[in-house]
């Protein structure tokens, strides 16, 4: 059975989407914009460092609504719009929402324009810990 899932705080669609599609376990987020849960229209937070945050507030939030957290995530698609400018400080802030020795696997890619306006958006695919 695959369950679609939208949480109620998680930050309002930018597109049509499903917050999370899940499947045998398997729990795939949308990519998550550096925007604040019931505030779509606020100014986006200054720099990559400030919007990484959020975007990683926005996935922990995503998360929690399915009873998971980040130490459920297995992999991490990252898209930033300024990657030789932004890269070093984007992975300082990144990897400081996790224990260095559970670095889920990941790809970053740079790319010309993100919804909003944004310097980055992560999206990840994660595991329930009972699945079979």
């Amino acid at each position: 059975m695959t369950l679609f899932h939208n949480i109620s705080d998680a930050p309002e669609h930018v597109a049509p989407f499903s917050h999370a599609v899940e499947a045998d376990g398997w729990v795939i987020l949308t990519g998550q914009m550096p925007t604040v849960p019931g505030a779509p229209q606020a100014d986006l937070p200054g720099g990559v460092a400030a919007q990484t945050d959020q975007v990683m507030k926005n996935l922990q939030t995503v998360l929690a609504g399915l009873g998971l957290d980040l130490s459920d995530v297995l992999q991490c698609r990252c898209f930033l719009t300024e990657f030789e400018r932004d890269y070093a400080d984007f992975n300082a802030t990144y990897k400081s929402w996790f224990p260095a020795d559970r670095l889920p696997a990941r790809t970053t890619v740079g790319v010309t324009a993100l919804a909003v306006g944004a310097l980055v958006e992560i999206d990840c695919v994660a595991r329930r810990r009972d699945a079979t």
